[in-house]
This record gives C-alpha cells, structure tokens and sequence, in this order.
C-alpha cells in the first residue's frame, strides 16, 4: 500500500523519503465493500480519499429520483466532496463504490498539517484542482453543446477500460443521455464496425 500514493505524488511534486514517510502517517487505511458508501448526502464530508484499488462513484439524485453521475474515481484518484470537506457544510452528493476498494483516507485537520509541515504539498493540490477545474469545464461545455455520440467517443478515449467495469446505466447517467440513447449510439457505432 502506498506506492500508488507515492507515484502519483512524484508525478506533480518532487519529495524527500522522509516526507513522503510523514505523508504516510496522516492517512487511514480502510477497505470499502461494494454498494457501501464513503459519503451519503447531507453527510459531511470528513475525508479526502485517495483510491489505491477499486472504483468509486460520486453521484446525486434529483427531487424525481434520477441519478446523475458527476464522477468515477478510479484506481490513482482522489474522490470527496471538496466543498464539504474545507467548509465543513452538509454535501450535496454521494459516494458509493462501485467495486471493493482499499482507500486512503484523509481529515481536514491531517491535511492541514501537512500543507503546514510540508508546504510543497500546496503545490501539489493547487495541481489536482486545477486539472480537476479544467475537465470540469471540459465537461460541462460538452454537456451542452457535445452528441451523445461525441459524449461517448470522449469518454472510451479517455477511459478506455470504463465501459468493463461500470453497467450501461451508470454510463448513460454520467454522459447525462438516457439508457435509450446510450443503446442506440453503442448501436451505430457498432454497425460501422
């Protein structure tokens, strides 16, 4: 455990050993089954997560019941609800694995202290939130000006290996198209083949 942590740190930040063996000691290891939930809405968020196996799912349900899928965390990512986290304010939304995961977990007070202990730490979540900020946007133009064609296309280049380990209907509600929608373009594009 930890050498994923330790590799996508090094990919942002340079780091000593010994900071890194500090990093260490402020998270907690847990094990979340699948179908459990590492955040329930209205809950607030008391962790940061970083996935070292697994997959996890952050989704709300509107005041009809739909789900809308706003992000999978896989295997190297982080997954909290970040507004949660640094306010302390309830969540909006839902984390739930997807699969059994073993996770990093990580408090506000830990991860103030080691953005005071070891400052290059600021550097490396600046990072993580701008990337995150930018697929965000990414995401949120094409949801309005994309196909669900083009919607589709985008994410089996991005996560080509997805469409193994989420059902139809997950990835119909994260492109935000129906399941209707989502057979019919899987449809076409396979009769192209």
């Amino acid at each position: 455990m930890y050498e994923l942590l330790y590799e996508k740190i090094r990919e942002n930040i340079s780091i000593s050993e010994e900071e890194f063996n500090f990093c260490k000691t402020l998270f907690q290891p847990k094990k979340l089954r699948k179908k459990r939930f590492l955040l329930g809405e209205d809950d607030v968020c008391k962790y940061t997560a970083f996935v070292e196996k697994g997959l996890l799912r952050s989704f709300i349900i509107d005041e009809k019941g739909t789900e809308h899928i706003l992000q999978f965390s896989l295997e190297g990512w982080w997954a909290a609800d970040l507004s949660s986290f640094l306010t302390g304010e309830p969540s909006k939304y839902n984390i739930e694995a997807l699969e059994d995961c073993e996770l990093l977990l990580m408090t506000k007070p830990a991860w103030d202290l080691l953005l005071e202990k070891i400052p290059v730490f600021e550097r490396y979540f600046r990072i993580l939130i701008e990337k995150n900020l930018i697929v965000t946007q990414r995401r949120l133009i094409a949801s309005f000006s994309d196909t669900a064609e083009e919607k589709y296309y985008k994410l089996i280049q991005n996560f080509p290996h997805i469409l193994q380990r989420v059902p139809q209907h997950m990835i119909a509600s994260y492109l935000g198209v129906t399941r209707e929608t989502l057979s019919r373009v899987r449809g076409q594009i396979a009769a192209r083949k």
